[in-house]
């Protein structure tokens, strides 16, 4: 197994194999996942019967489906005959209850990870598994059968959203996160979160010059004998059984010198004096104002979270992904189960959200995603986060030269496809497994004048043959989509005639910018875009193609407020 030398390292490809193959044993001090999982299909989808011959399980970045299949079946074996036997047993046993359907497919795989991600923990190291009410109770079975039931720490709901409808049930409104630790011996640090507006409000009601505030108790239980059982100002607390009872820290509060030599009348005159005594209009007995401000303003995180709102439509945080998290949920996690310069590792990384947490509290992270949009994505955030502060990363399992990038067009085209878009940084256009190819794979947006319309390109990318044709049907597209740009990117070397075609399509010159023209259709091959040769359109303008990512400032030390 090769021992990575822990720097920052962002894979493509199955978890599973990279998990295996390239992160060391006990090397890890979190992994945070969040597993694709298709929670919005109906329950007879999901545990429908499946023959086994369907295709091998698939997850895509904006698609998250497990069917049995094969792999499925193939991954059942290898859990049950070499995984740990608490493990096996579990799945065998899952198997008879629920059969062979997408459920059970889910479940099987994210045994193997489960497993491999028990092996790469440091032993003070910890797992927090996110996912929602569908299937988190089969998960924490999974998660007792691998860690061990003694290792449960705790199940934190998280209110990801204020209300939800839905018809003949209560609305669900909430995700469930499991947290366990590899040993009783883990890294934690205490975090906190803000009072809840409606504890606020429920227990600190009374409001008056000096703030919000409420009432306790000065007396004790009990009488007692010396000068705290006498009366003050006519209120006698030996009548009720009990006596005075001034918290030491708050006659402090005054300044006075040592406390300790007065009677628990010279206390009280004292607090009343500082306006912390509230009489009552109807009663006789005062009890003490205890102010908001005077407590402390957060208090030990719970297992309920509602201080964490999701990701707001118009968020600057949005970017657009449809699972996205937000920062600060992740950032929290990272402070309590982590410390400056360990490991944190995200086998789902979609869009980053954990990768982009860990580099602003200065850990170190792996991420890992099996579609090269999501890689695509990551890196685009990071840079739009950190900018020249990003510490040095590397993408590992991308192609490098024209030979691997034939083997990823012979493997998956439509990963190849993706891959080729984030070459010259363009976004796919959809998603080409639900319909036919309409000309177009994918687009950069640009804006080169002060009209508030972002200028388009097309970009269309073939890995197999090509011909001029291809070339002469792309100006079409480019008319049709109202495309000042358009680019065809090949893996196979363009003819002359291409070449010639794309020529003759013009120059687009820019009415703000005239000497930044540029061809109006523009073929690059696969060699040359990986030589270093780009899409050329005006720069002087301001590319609005990916949403681009809050900056973020890389944390001193302390922990993290909310985002």
């Amino acid at each position: 197994m090769t021992v990575p030398d822990w720097k920052n390292q962002l894979y493509f490809g199955d978890n599973l194999g990279i998990l295996r193959q390239h992160v060391a044993d006990e090397s890890v001090d979190l992994v945070y996942l969040d597993p694709p999982f298709n929670s919005n299909a109906t329950y007879n989808v999901l545990f429908r019967e499946r023959s086994g011959e369907e295709s091998a399980a698939q997850i895509t970045a904006f698609e998250d489906t497990w069917h049995w299949g094969w792999e499925s079946e193939t991954a059942f074996r290898d859990v049950v005959t070499r995984g740990p036997e608490k493990a096996g047993n579990l799945l065998s046993a899952l198997r008879q209850f629920l059969g062979q359907n997408d459920m059970m497919a889910y479940l099987t795989m994210m045994a193997q990870r489960m497993i491999e991600l028990h092996r790469v923990l440091k032993p003070t190291g910890s797992i927090y598994l996110h996912c929602d009410p569908t299937a988190s109770h089969y998960l924490k079975l999974l998660l007792d059968a691998v860690f061990g039931p003694e290792k449960f720490r705790n199940e934190i709901t998280w209110k990801r959203t204020s209300a939800h409808n839905s018809a003949g049930r209560y609305g669900p409104n909430q995700d469930t996160i499991l947290f366990y630790s590899k040993s009783p011996t883990y890294t934690w640090n205490q975090v906190y979160q803000k009072y809840d507006e409606s504890y606020v409000e429920r227990y600190y009601r009374h409001v008056d010059g000096n703030g919000r505030y409420r009432l306790s108790d000065l007396t004790g239980a009990g009488v007692r004998y010396g000068d705290s059982g006498e009366p003050w100002r006519g209120v006698n607390p030996t009548e009720v059984g009990r006596h005075w009872a001034v918290p030491r820290s708050v006659a402090l509060q005054s300044g006075t010198g040592d406390v300790n030599s007065l009677t628990s009348q010279q206390k009280l005159d004292i607090l009343d004096e500082m306006g912390l005594v509230y009489w009552p209009p109807n009663g006789r007995v005062p009890q003490r104002k205890r102010y908001l401000d005077e407590s402390n303003p957060e208090m030990p995180a719970q297992s309920i979270w509602t201080d964490i709102q999701p990701i707001g439509a118009q968020a600057r945080e949005r970017l657009g992904y449809p699972t996205q998290k937000p920062e600060a949920l992740l950032e929290r996690i990272i402070n309590a189960s982590s410390n400056e310069g360990d490991v944190v590792l995200d086998p789902f990384c979609g869009c980053g959200t954990a990768t982009v947490a860990a580099e602003r509290l200065n850990r170190r992270w792996i991420g890992i995603d099996v579609t090269h949009l999501a890689i695509t994505l990551v890196r685009h955030r990071l840079r739009d986060s950190f900018g020249d502060e990003l510490r040095p990363y590397e993408v590992v399992g991308q192609p490098t030269d024209t030979a691997s990038a034939s083997a990823l067009a012979d493997q998956d085209r439509y990963q190849f496809e993706w891959w080729a878009l984030g070459l010259v940084d363009a976004r796919p256009a959809n998603d080409r497994r639900r319909g036919a190819d309409a000309g177009v794979d994918g687009y950069i947006n640009f804006f080169d004048d002060n009209s508030g319309r972002p200028k388009r390109i097309i970009v269309q990318v073939k890995s197999g043959h090509v011909n001029r044709g291809m070339i002469a049907t792309l100006k079409g597209d480019m008319e049709r989509e109202k495309a000042e740009i358009g680019v065809f990117i090949t893996l196979q070397p363009p003819t002359r005639p291409m070449r010639q075609e794309a020529l003759s399509a013009g120059i687009y010159t820019p009415e703000h910018f005239p000497d930044q023209q540029c061809p109006r259709l523009q073929v690059l091959s696969i060699e040359e875009v990986l030589s270093g040769t780009g899409v050329a359109y005006p720069r002087g303008g301001v590319p609005a193609t990916f949403r681009q990512a809050p900056r973020r400032r890389r944390s001193q030390g302390q922990q993290s407020p909310l985002v």
